[in-house]
């Protein structure tokens, strides 16, 4: 076991210390946002403001659908420095729109170009991180910034309400946008530039979609990531049970009120919060696949009899939820850095938050469905889909038999096939999978896994 202080070690990194001091600092940006637009909402739609914000959380898990894996193939050829200092600029300035809204349609407007340019941050900022720091430092740093991202995801709407409440609703967004001002310039001071190297290439009308095809390629043509990935569906699914049914449960069928809704979400984060800390402080002698594995079955069965117990209860099975989601994504993020190479990982990256994020898309409707028509046994159904697909994923993917994968890492060459160098390979081109049988002279680049 590590020393508790060890989950620090990697903010020894100067350069990471203000990198993750920028992510800190734009998470608290986030909280004032969305505390902000749920507040603005109400005052445009009042009883109907349930439907600005869903219709906004929509627009946003679109936005990193679609835009995720252009940001990380974008990332992978620009300087990632000045591309996450003008997407916290960009955001600035839209966020001072949201003080002069007072329709709808504006809402919906601002929130889905504010999540552009978020989409092109997030996957900027996961591939970025890698980059400044060495291999025996990045389980700390991705371990920090999962566990930051998670007690801020329970801290900050609670000082999010106690700004608002001295400085009013509409005014909040312009202390919002200072937050994302003073990131984009911790950003700035990074010393140099955050590129990865490249070789000459040629210029090509479809290299961004041959960039976008690399990231999924290296997701699901690698059978540990691949798992990895199937699990995160079950945390979607079960996440998103979490939080669009919690509040009716506690306040509607308990009867309770906000504040013991506040304090059941609390526990939701507090335990993903202390999973992820404890990911960094605790030699892992388990594989991440077993991680993984483990998380899901948890968040699964944490929910399992949450229709039936009281608020006691229901607070120690969300503490074990968050734990469980934790034990999903945290590894997942680690393994794609282990074993992707660095100058690809953007590309990765990007494809990775727009699948995981489009596991939501498919959990949210899914989710209000079973809501609609199944409200008493909500929590019962979402369990027993998620341990479905855990058991699915379990006999087709087979991970026990993917322990003993081959290590190394994927990553992108330029060669000749000739008759000293054929193999099956991943072309550039990516429309199919090309044997020894047509080997072809002319240099030509691809995606490659070489052993360790």
């Amino acid at each position: 076991m590590f020393s508790q202080s060890q989950i620090f070690r990697c903010l020894a990194n100067p350069i990471f210390a203000r990198l993750y001091s920028a992510q800190t600092i734009n998470l608290i940006g986030d909280a004032l946002t969305w505390l902000g637009l749920a507040l603005l909402a109400f005052e445009i739609a009042g009883e109907n403001a349930g439907v600005i914000l869903s219709g906004a959380l929509t627009l946003r898990v679109v936005a990193y659908v679609v835009l995720s894996p252009v940001a990380g193939a974008i990332a992978d050829r620009v300087d990632r420095k000045l591309l996450m200092v003008l997407t916290h600029l960009m955001r600035m300035g839209l966020i001072c729109l949201f003080p002069f809204i007072n329709q709808p349609w504006q809402v919906y407007a601002t929130v889905l170009a504010l999540n552009v340019f978020s989409a092109f941050f997030m996957p900027t900022y996961k591939a970025t991180i890698p980059l400044v720091v060495d291999s025996s430092e990045y389980p700390q740093a991705i371990a920090l910034s999962s566990a930051t991202y998670q007690i801020l995801g329970v801290l900050g709407p609670g000082i999010a309400g106690s700004v608002a409440a001295l400085v009013g609703t509409r005014q909040i967004f312009f202390l919002d946008a200072l937050t994302f001002l003073i990131a984009a310039l911790l950003i700035l001071s990074l010393p140099g530039k955050l590129r990865v190297p490249q070789v000459e290439k040629k210029t090509e009308n479809h290299r961004t979609w041959q960039d976008l095809q690399a990231g999924t390629i290296c997701l699901f043509r690698d059978p540990l990531i691949r798992y990895a990935l199937v699990m995160q569906l079950v945390a979607a699914i079960i996440g998103a049970t979490i939080l669009i049914n919690t509040v009716g449960y506690v306040q509607g069928t308990l009867q309770l009120d906000k504040l013991e809704y506040g304090w059941t979400m609390a526990a939701f984060g507090l335990g993903a919060s202390l999973a992820a800390v404890g990911l960094s402080v605790v030699k892992q002698t388990r594989s991440k696949l077993t991680l993984t594995t483990f998380g899901a079955v948890l968040i699964s069965l944490a929910i399992f009899p949450a229709n039936w117990v009281g608020l006691n209860s229901l607070l120690i099975l969300w503490l074990l939820a968050g734990v469980g989601q934790t034990l999903i994504n945290v590894p997942t993020q680690v393994l794609i850095a282990d074993r992707v190479d660095v100058n690809i990982q953007g590309r990765v990256y990007g494809a990775h938050f727009a699948w995981s994020h489009f596991w939501w898309a498919i959990a949210y409707p899914l989710t209000g469905w079973m809501g609609s028509n199944f409200p008493l046994a909500i929590f019962f159904n979402s369990s027993l889909i998620g341990l479905a697909v855990l058991g699915g994923a379990y006999v087709v993917l087979r991970p026990s038999r993917q322990q003993r994968a081959i290590q190394g890492k994927w990553h992108e060459h330029e060669h000749n096939h000739d008759q000293h160098h054929q193999h099956q390979y991943y072309a550039h081109s990516y429309e199919n999978v090309k044997s020894a049988a047509g080997a072809i002279a002319e240099p030509h680049r691809h995606l490659h896994f070489h052993d360790a």
